[in-house]
């Protein structure tokens, strides 16, 4: 997983300082909304033809590690 969040790179001059896919203006949430809305990583590389398999799952791997460290309010049903 270590190699994975190495794609992962925050600049202050790139996305607004967002966490981004190997310092382009591709952002982790972005990818993340893509994959949360249904579409798989097949589509994603279809469509962003410069994107490896690698970066997304660097976003997830990513976003698994946020989860550990940041408190998230969620509404009870």
């Amino acid at each position: 997983m270590e190699d994975l969040l190495k794609r992962i790179t925050i600049n202050p001059d790139v996305a607004h300082g967002k966490p981004t896919i190997r310092n382009t203006r591709y952002a982790v949430s972005f990818i993340l909304e893509y994959l949360a809305g249904g579409d798989t990583t097949e589509d994603l590389l279809e469509e962003f033809i410069d994107l490896e398999k690698e970066d997304i799952l660097a976003c997830l791997a990513y976003a698994a590690q946020t989860v550990n460290f940041k408190d998230f309010k969620i509404s009870a049903a």
